[in-house]
């Protein structure tokens, strides 16, 4: 596995839902996981602008960096993200289609939003 780049997630640690997520692929990534740094959106805006990325945009959709990578979001992020856990493979082999990919972005960005509306940090 040590053949894996280093991937940085940029996702919503307020996010009770997206912690657990994060412990679960954890879990299952095993050694891969190990090449995954976990970075807070609330605490990394500086490094988010950055790179070009509005820290508002980084809360409402995942964004994930491959090492010497573009970033990629969304759908996209979650494939790159997956690809690299055997049992999620066929997983983000699935998402990725197009139709099926565009359809659970939709679901997607509308759970997001209904979420952060709840919780009052709607941008």
């Amino acid at each position: 596995m040590s053949d894996l780049l280093p991937l940085k997630v940029y996702y919503d640690g307020i996010c009770p839902g997206c912690r657990r997520d994060r412990a679960r692929y954890e879990r299952w990534a095993g050694e891969a996981g190990k090449r995954v740094a976990w970075c807070d959106v609330t605490e990394h805006q500086d490094l988010l602008r950055e790179k070009g990325i509005d820290p508002q945009a980084a809360l409402l959709s995942l964004h994930v960096e491959e090492e010497g990578g573009p970033i990629r979001e969304g759908i996209d992020a979650y494939v790159l993200l997956m690809r690299r856990v055997p049992r999620l493979r066929p997983i983000a082999w699935l998402i990725g289609l197009p139709g099926l990919k565009q359809m659970l972005r939709r679901l997607y960005d509308g759970w997001v939003r209904r979420r952060l509306a709840r919780e009052g940090r709607l941008p």
